[in-house]
């Protein structure tokens, strides 16, 4: 059996205070795991904060950096678009065949005459002349000249895309310059306002002004025509964030004067008559109708008229 060990521990006064102090420390509590593992989740979440108010900031500048790129792309795609249509509506507009070169200008010499008489051709100003008379003043020119003109009023019925309407214009076909058929040539006496918009942007007012008022063309040029305006009639309401209206579209305004229903007279009614084609009615007062002469056998001794 082995004797028991004993160690002798010096207990003087410095070892006493150093034991108090000892005790001293281990008296406090010790950390426990709950209190580490917020302490942790809250350190991490003060970085994570801090991380991320950093990375904000960082994506907003990238961003902002991206949406600018965007608007200048966006400007210089505008920009081009806008140049191209002009370029095309150039090209569309200069190219011009003989024929239509000299329905031109016996459209201009008659339109420049009836605004030089001074009176349209119902006896009315020509500041208010309709324009019926100066559609049938041309017309009759042309066919003076040897061109086979009529006046064309187009219908079209109303679709999901598009409204009906009709629309009245003057044509010209000639079946001798073309060997693979007649060529249908289109003259349209207000042509630009046809595609003036109240709100358009400025690129599109430009694009429009280069229109000539009166428009001489083949069915092919006008088609190209049409085609560019409305096009650029699109993308202008779609930079001003505004609603296209149906007869802003490309279908809509083909079918003014390409419409399958289109009736052609070459004369237009007797300027006494009305729209329905009845005779018009004199217009008289009934306080200047002299009741004795219409009622010769008739004897009134008094009258009373009541209003």
């Amino acid at each position: 059996m082995m004797g028991s060990a004993r160690i002798r521990i010096p207990f003087g006064q410095h070892n006493l205070m150093s034991n108090v102090n000892q005790f001293e420390l281990l008296d406090q509590p010790a950390p426990s795991l709950s209190d580490m593992v917020f302490g942790f989740l809250e350190d991490g979440e003060s970085w994570s904060e801090s991380g991320s108010s950093e990375g904000y900031h960082e994506n907003k500048i990238m961003d902002l950096e991206e949406e600018e790129e965007e608007n200048n792309g966006n400007v210089e795609e505008s920009r081009s678009f806008w140049e191209n249509q002009h370029q095309l509506l150039h090209a569309t507009l200069c190219r011009t065949s003989s024929l239509e070169s000299s329905i031109r200008s016996v459209t201009k010499d008659a339109l420049k005459e009836r605004q030089m008489a001074g009176n349209c051709g119902c006896g009315r100003p020509m500041a208010a002349g309709c324009r019926s008379c100066l559609m049938a003043e041309v017309s009759s020119r042309l066919r003076n000249a040897g061109h086979n003109s009529a006046i064309c009023k187009t219908k079209w019925r109303s679709s999901p895309d598009i409204p009906a309407g009709e629309h009245t214009f003057m044509d010209v076909i000639d079946n001798t310059v073309s060997k693979r058929g007649e060529v249908r040539v289109i003259i349209e006496l207000n042509f630009r306002a046809e595609f003036e918009m109240a709100k358009a942007s400025e690129e599109y007012n430009q694009l429009v002004h280069r229109l000539p008022e009166v428009f001489v063309g083949k069915v092919e040029r006008l088609n190209s025509v049409i085609k560019a305006l409305c096009l650029a009639a699109k993308k202008c309401m779609k930079e001003k964030k505004m609603h296209l209206g149906p007869w802003r579209k490309q279908r809509y305004m083909q079918a003014k004067w390409l419409a399958t229903t289109c009736e052609r007279a070459t004369s237009m009614p007797p300027l006494s008559m009305g729209h329905s084609g009845r005779l018009l009615r004199p217009k008289a007062s009934m306080l200047t109708v002299d009741l004795k002469e219409m009622l010769p056998n008739v004897h009134c001794t008094a009258a009373t008229v009541v209003w």
